[in-house]
């Protein structure tokens, strides 16, 4: 008998519409197109506007066009898990909205957060639940409205980060394609370096807290840089040399996008041409957990069944891994 494996079996994604570009943030910041490019490869982001819009919004957007899409009823989705640094609330769970504004009736649902590698840590718990044969249908949402704790007078994050979900359906298969191998890794010694420092139980919102700006994101970018740069690199080259592939076996690499310096280091290392290198950042900026997702979106049309995937990430935590898996379906089929 063979193993069952966790297959994504369809992909959708969301966008907003209002598009921030570069020449946009130059009236806001003091910064340049020029600088944005050449250090992060970013052009453009989407941010969500409206009054009580949150990360559910875009959530819920995705995955109504992915059950669309691959014909899943609603009352069949086993589980739904959502990958966010942004819930609209601490509690009820974003993944919970999710499913009542889908329709999806009486699922369990619950929130992940791993920062930008939310989604690769959600991807993995939900294959889990595929593997043990307890559920049929799981869908893994990446969303992020990131734009709620960007400082936009900070010029060094605020060109970063966008909004935007994705979406993707895992079920079993049985014919050795999905998820093969996996790394996840975490080291908490690196939170200062990124970290939104008030808002949770540790500091509480105060006026002294609010007053300091500490509800936005706060990065060292160097230090992080350094960091993700190295570990993303080396996780990737990791999972690519236990499980014996090389550049020329890796169809395409899915890298969280975050900074295009980065991304170029990993293909580097994994030795993988940028043809076989996944790349969205210069539309929607740093998405966080939706940022892999919706690369699997716009690419889906490239990819071919048994194709070999590598997903890696790094974000804030610290967290970071890397996912090997097999691409289980031809495009429009």
């Amino acid at each position: 008998m063979n193993k069952t494996t966790a297959a994504i079996t369809g992909v959708s994604g969301y966008v907003p519409e209002y598009v921030l570009t570069n020449a946009e943030l130059e009236k806001i910041v003091d910064t340049n197109d020029e600088w944005i490019v050449s250090r992060t490869g970013i052009k453009e982001r989407r941010i969500l506007k409206g009054e009580g819009k949150g990360s559910s919004v875009m959530g819920a957007e995705a995955v109504k066009r992915l059950l669309e899409k691959t014909n899943t009823r609603p009352e069949d989705v086993d589980l739904l898990i959502c990958a966010t640094v942004t819930p609209d609330y601490f509690f009820p769970a974003t993944a919970n909205l999710i499913c009542a504004k889908v329709g999806i009736p009486e699922s369990a649902s619950y929130d992940l957060a791993a920062a930008c590698s939310g989604f690769l840590n959600a991807l993995v718990t939900g294959a889990m639940f595929i593997e043990s044969g307890r559920y049929k249908k799981v869908v893994v949402v990446g969303s992020d409205k990131m734009s709620s704790i960007v400082d936009y007078t900070d010029r060094t994050t605020c060109v970063l980060f966008g909004d935007g979900a994705g979406a993707v359906l895992l079920e079993p298969d049985a014919d050795g394609l999905g998820i093969q191998d996996f790394i996840l890794k975490s080291d908490g010694n690196g939170a200062s370096h990124l970290i939104q420092k008030a808002g949770g139980s540790a500091y509480p919102p105060t006026h002294e807290t609010i007053d300091s700006r500490l509800h936005f994101i706060h990065q060292e970018g160097q230090a992080v840089f350094k960091f993700a740069v190295t570990r993303m690199a080396d996780v990737s080259a990791e999972i690519m040399e236990r499980n014996k592939l090389t550049g020329e076996d890796v169809a395409f690499l899915v890298p969280h996008q975050a900074n295009k310096r980065i991304i170029d280091a990993t293909a580097k290392r994994m030795g993988v041409g940028e043809e076989k290198v996944m790349l969205n950042i210069h539309k929607y900026g740093n998405t966080t957990a939706a940022t892999i997702p919706l690369c699997l979106w716009d690419y889906e049309d490239q990819l071919k069944k048994g194709d070999n995937l590598i997903l890696a990430a790094f974000g804030g935590g610290f967290t970071w891994g890397s996912i090997y898996l097999k691409w289980a379906y031809d495009p429009n089929k």
